[in-house]
């Protein structure tokens, strides 16, 4: 059975969970608490060298890590992976900056707030900045459009709704965001993702 290592609290892993439950696969979901240091164990790095969450076991024992990797992966010839080359290079070069230029910010400062309990003020100006800047850009490409690439959902959307969705937890108010604001609620009706904040 397909196996999957991830942190419920983790938008990176909660956005594997997503796909998977959204695609109905049957899998084994071990529960893996960074913060306990988990991933830092011996047989943790034997299966992810890079000591992070999610990371994948399939059925045949080969593994596979980070998330927008396994996104790729399962999401292969769904229709949540274009078909059109160019809708497909732009799907992959924002899951590409997800990881780069949204994730770095938002979900650091989330961590930082909620996890390692800092106030406001002991957060890094640039961290915010950088933060704002990705909600703008987002904002901007959503301000005409449903999705992020083409007429439908793509794994673009469900790679970025997934911290995006959580921002208020690292200081970032979505109030002046009325399109990511509409966009998170498409997105999570598609998916069948609960509302933020889950109860």
């Amino acid at each position: 059975m397909l196996t999957v290592h991830g942190d419920i609290r983790s938008g990176n892993c909660l956005k594997v969970k997503w796909l998977l439950d959204r695609l109905g696969h049957d899998y084994r979901w071990v529960e893996t608490d960074v913060m306990a240091g988990t991933t830092r164990s011996t047989e943790f790095l034997a299966l992810n060298p890079a000591g992070q969450v999610p990371a994948v076991v399939l059925a045949d024992g080969r593994t596979l890590a980070q998330s927008n990797a396994i996104l790729g992966f399962f999401g292969e010839g769904t229709p949540f992976v274009p078909t059109d080359p160019w809708d497909r290079a732009r799907m992959y070069e924002w899951l590409f900056w997800e990881q780069y230029s949204h994730e770095p910010y938002i979900a650091v400062a989330r961590f930082q707030r909620t996890f390692l309990g800092k106030a406001a003020d002991e957060i890094e100006p640039r961290l915010m900045e950088r933060g704002r800047a990705a909600l703008e850009r987002m904002e901007a490409a959503l301000a005409g459009a449903d999705w992020l690439v083409g007429a439908g959902p793509t794994l673009a959307d469900l790679a970025l709704v997934a911290y995006t969705r959580m921002a208020p937890e690292g200081g970032f108010e979505l109030e002046p965001f009325p399109a990511i604001r509409r966009w998170i609620g498409r997105v999570e009706g598609v998916f069948g993702i609960q509302s933020y904040p889950e109860a």
